[in-house]
This record gives C-alpha cells, sequence and structure tokens, in this order.
C-alpha cells in the first residue's frame, strides 16, 4: 500500500508516539489527518513543539475517541487509520478502571464500527507488550497466552481482540501492532526512564523507583515509529499481531545505573512502596520475539543492542536535559 497515496488519520497524534508517528509521516509527504484530544485550551500536545512548516502539512481534528459521532467525522475521506490513541498509565488504572474501558475498549470499538461503515482501507490498531504478562517463555512470540495482569492490560487486551473481530467477523482489514517499551524524547513522566532522567537532571542523586528486578525490552521511538509505517504499508500485516521490540532485555535496576553512567551521576536507588504495582500484578519479565516483523515486513530495530540502548538513551537525555523541555516534568512528584 502506498501511504503517499493515501489519506492517513493518526489517532493520539498529540501523544508521545503519535507525536512522532505524525511527524514522521508528514515528513515523509503523506496527507496526515491529526486526531487531537479537545480541550478548551486548543493544546495539540506534542505537536505543539513541532515548526510551524509542519503545522501547515497536516489537518488537526480535536475530538475524543470516546464519542462515536466525532470518530467517524474524523474519519471521512480517509483511507487509512492508525490507531493509537488510548489511556495507557498502569497505576491509573487500578483506581479508575471504568475509564480505560471506555476510552481503550469503546473509543477502538468506535474505530472500528466507524471504519466498516466508511469502508477504510486498513485500520492499524495499536496493543501492549503488557497483555503478555510476565513472561512464561522468552523471547515472546505473538503466540503467548495473554495474561491480564493489570486493568490497563485487561482494556487492551479487549481492544486487541475487538479489533480481530472485525477482521474474523466482517473482513474489516485490521492490523495489530504490539509495541514492547518505546522510550525517547516527549514521553510523559509515568514511564521509568523519563522518572530517572528528570530526577538525575535534577540534582538528585537519591533516584526513587519501584521494583527494580523486573526487566523490559526497551525500544527507541524511531524503530516504533518505523515499525507503525511498515506495518501501515504492508499488505501482508493484514489479520496478524505483530510485536514490535529489539529481543534485548535489561533490569529497571541495570536500566537507572546505564542512564547515570551515561549522564556521568553516581546515584543509589530507594525503592519506594507508592511505586510498587499489586504483588500479583508486577509484569516481571519482558523480551520480544520480532521474528514476525522481519519476516512480514523487512523490519529490525536499529537500537536493539546494548549499544544501541545506548544511543537511543543519550539522545533522549540530550532532549530532557535540555532546560526547555526539563521544566515541562516535576520530577519531584510521583506522576501516576
Amino acid at each position: 500500500m502506498d501511504l503517499k497515496k493515501s489519506k492517513i488519520l493518526v489517532t493520539g497524534a498529540d501523544g508521545f508516539i503519535g507525536s512522532h508517528l505524525t511527524e514522521a509521516l508528514v515528513k515523509m509527504g503523506c496527507d496526515v489527518r491529526a486526531f487531537v484530544m479537545y480541550n478548551s485550551f486548543n493544546s495539540w500536545g506534542w505537536l505543539d513543539t513541532l515548526p510551524p512548516e509542519l503545522h501547515e502539512r497536516m489537518d488537526v481534528f480535536a475530538g475524543d475517541v470516546r464519542d462515536p459521532h466525532g470518530v467517524e467525522t474524523a474519519m471521512r475521506d480517509c483511507q487509512i487509520v492508525l490507531h493509537l490513541a488510548a489511556l495507557i498509565a498502569i497505576p491509573y488504572s487500578y483506581h479508575s478502571p471504568d475509564t480505560y474501558v471506555d476510552t481503550n475498549v469503546k473509543g477502538t470499538l468506535n474505530i472500528l464500527q466507524a471504519a466498516r461503515k466508511l469502508g477504510i482501507h486498513k485500520v492499524v490498531h495499536t496493543s501492549t507488550s503488557e497483555v503478555y504478562g510476565t513472561a512464561r517463555f522468552v523471547p515472546i512470540s505473538e503466540d503467548h497466552p495473554l495474561q491480564p495482569q493489570s486493568p490497563y492490560s485487561a482494556s487492551k487486551i479487549g481492544a486487541d481482540q475487538m479489533a480481530l473481530a472485525f477482521k474474523y467477523s466482517f473482513d474489516l482489514p485490521v492490523a495489530v501492532i504490539r509495541p514492547f517499551n518505546t522510550y525517547g524524547p516527549r514521553q510523559s513522566a509515568r514511564a521509568v526512564i523519563p522518572t530517572i532522567i528528570t530526577q538525575i537532571a535534577s540534582g538528585q542523586k537519591l533516584i526513587r523507583l519501584g521494583a527494580v528486578s523486573p526487566t523490559r525490552d526497551f525500544n527507541y521511538v524511531q524503530d516504533t515509529v518505523k515499525g507503525f509505517i511498515a506495518v501501515a504499508a504492508s499488505d501482508a500485516a493484514v489479520g496478524e499481531v505483530i510485536n514490535i521490540g529489539s529481543n534485548h532485555e535489561i533490569s529497571i535496576g541495570d536500566l537507572a545505573f546505564t542512564i547515570a553512567r551515561i549522564m556521568k551521576v553516581p546515584i543509589e536507588i530507594e525503592c519506594q512502596a507508592e511505586r510498587l504495582r499489586p504483588a500479583n500484578s508486577e509484569v516481571e519479565r519482558l523480551r520480544a520475539d520480532n521474528t514476525r516483523a522481519r519476516r512480514l515486513l523487512g523490519w529490525e530495530p536499529q537500537y536493539g543492542s546494548d549499544e544501541g540502548l545506548d544511543r537511543g538513551l543519550q539522545a533522549t537525555i540530550d532532549w530532557f536535559t535540555r532546560k526547555e523541555n526539563l521544566m515541562r516534568y516535576k520530577a519531584g512528584v510521583y506522576n501516576i
């Protein structure tokens, strides 16, 4: 599928990954409509930080994926939908699970219903590695059992299955992309890498974290964006669930010391109870099998090694430590 000949809707375009994806598509010369969350400040989220010449080359639609009428309006005259809009903070899902069902499950249903009605050529639905829960085997292939260890994970499993159900029931051209832990510039402080960097950059040497033993498969945002673009362009991706991950894992504790080494600051780690997940909810290990992405898409990570992680972290640190960026974050406050 030639993306440059299609009008593309990106939901969640105002967020971390969505803003990078929107930026990349616009720079490619694609016709992009950016769906951002409506707010009275007329803020476009991270899209506001892009150069004005990029703003002029995109169509911005403010709405809410929970509203089926607005979703259908946004999708009219589009051929491809890249659906990223979601609530993603795991701790927040423990005390506000209703909002996760409304946004992640019902919001996805609204996208699918409109896509079916409008004859959309392809929907790329965004999943998450959290649906796997603690790895029963590694690397984790797409055939790994799904384990809802948090309300967030459960909502994403529900959304994923709804997307696949529309493929099976109505032959809607759906592909499910399943990124592992993405990091990079613009990520919110509810994620661990910005949490570590902003604490160190603010002069703290006692770094407050939750559990440090779990391992994660971290992916620099540019690798994840290339995965989205590859899935959108590939006819072979329709009906498939595709992991986007590095097949490289590191513990949270080792990650913190790696960041400190790059920033040349000695640190100690304090594990705070308020940052810990409930015991049975913690995902202890994640490491992606990216064989399917390599085979179907020709995609492979450019930052998927110890050296690649260092490069990605350095680029992320460079962005966060700029004064104008660091001041956006509250390093001393636990952001759920």
